[in-house]
């Protein structure tokens, strides 16, 4: 069995719909473990189908590697459907919460126009710092939190891909 190396290779983005089981994301993951797959980024939700969840995984590897771990992830019983939608035209966005520190009014003045430029939002204001969420591909929230990092980021945290195919198509259809 070939091992995959982490953070090499191409970066793909998966779409696993599997049922809604206790336990099925952990089978999922424990496949990844197993193979000593790296997984970049994961976000689970439910569907619009019920018992139905939607999975979308970043990994990176070259695509014979990806298109093994695609295999694999169908021995896994609840898995219903895997689309690897990064050849195809999608749609990827990531959502990050940052609450940076703003403790002078030059640095508010700042980081408000930062959150204009890139869309964010202010979800809270405090005497010492913003909130900002931050809605975009990957590449665009990374831009972000280096403008903010001068400032002091105080926590943060971010979701990992989402992923929709463009149009009509559908990346869950069964």
């Amino acid at each position: 069995m070939p091992t995959i190396t982490a953070n090499t290779g191409t970066k793909h983005t998966l779409v696993v719909l599997l049922e809604d089981e206790p336990g099925a994301l952990n089978r999922v993951v424990s496949m990844f473990r197993r193979r000593s797959f790296n997984i970049e980024s994961l976000s689970v939700g439910h569907t619009e189908e019920a018992n139905l969840s939607r999975m979308t995984l970043t990994v990176a590897g070259e695509d014979n590697e990806v298109e093994q771990m695609v295999k694999h992830l169908y021995k896994v019983l609840e898995v219903v459907k895997v689309t690897d939608v990064t050849a195809e035209q999608s749609i990827i966005r990531e959502m990050a919460l940052i609450k940076v520190t703003a403790d002078k009014p030059e640095n508010r003045a700042e980081i408000m126009q930062f959150a204009e430029i890139f869309k964010a939002r202010v979800l809270d204001v405090a005497p010492d710092s913003i909130t900002l969420e931050s809605t975009g591909p990957e590449d665009e929230v990374d831009r972000l939190f280096i403008l903010l990092k001068r400032y002091g980021i105080k926590e943060s945290v971010r979701t990992g891909s989402v992923a929709m195919l463009r149009g009509s198509s559908v990346a869950g259809a069964i």
